[in-house]
């Protein structure tokens, strides 16, 4: 039986599985580092699946392997995972007052799953980029790290260029937000932020503060889905 797909939900499920595939790939460069840097198995996916966010899970494996304390990379990872907490309350007016339903959306509000959603101008398909590339993306994500933990060793992530999967993510995630006025200030904004902060601030902040930059895009889709 042929699965039929809406036209117009066609391109969202499309670019949401082209970005998880980008990203579980750089979950394999994530699984080896992890077990390189004295992880156990077990240990390096059950990170993944507790706390699911690509950047700072690397972050804190990248302390730890170069000879950091876990208090180090437990705050190094933190920081980087504060902008997720700017991304749900710009997020939750679209997840209604369902408390259950904001608890499960929350595990899944990061970067790739943000970009997704407030592409999109139509609630429902809003609804749809939201859930697909989540659903999408922690299995990809869960998949490419047990991969790469279970190989560990034997993958090299630049030999294979494994280590350039987030870049290409986030390539995929800014684009569709050029195409807009709002989507372009974002993402200038946020970029001058990153750039004129770093140099001053510890690293994780320029990124969390560029994260304030998603008030721009949201505001008016929240706007006119409410109107």
């Amino acid at each position: 039986m042929k699965l039929r797909i809406e036209p117009d939900v066609r391109p969202v499920v499309t670019s949401a599985l082209a970005l998880s595939g980008a990203v579980g790939v750089f979950a394999l460069a994530f699984g080896v580092l992890a077990v390189g840097a004295g992880a156990s198995v077990w240990q390096t996916c059950a990170l993944s699946f507790f706390a699911f966010t690509g950047a700072s899970q690397m972050s804190a494996m990248s302390i730890v392997s170069t000879g950091g304390t876990v208090p180090a990379a437990l705050g190094s990872g933190l920081l980087l995972a504060a902008r997720n907490g700017v991304y749900g309350l710009a997020l939750s007016p679209y997840f209604g007052e369902s408390l259950g339903k904001r608890l499960l959306a929350a595990h899944f509000v990061i970067d790739e799953t943000t970009a997704m959603m407030t592409a999109q101008t139509n609630p429902r398909l809003q609804k749809i980029a939201f859930w697909t590339t989540a659903i999408a993306l922690f299995s990809l994500w869960n998949l490419g790290t047990l991969i790469g933990a279970v190989l560990g060793g034997s993958i090299d992530p630049h030999t294979y260029g494994l280590d350039v999967g987030f870049t290409a993510a986030y390539i995929t995630m800014l684009v569709p937000h050029l195409r807009t006025k709002n989507g372009r200030i974002a993402a200038a904004g946020g970029g001058l932020l990153s750039v004129v902060l770093a140099p001053f601030l510890p690293v994780g902040l320029p990124i969390l503060a560029s994260g304030l930059a998603i008030f721009v895009g949201v505001t008016p889709q929240r706007a006119q889905a409410s109107a």
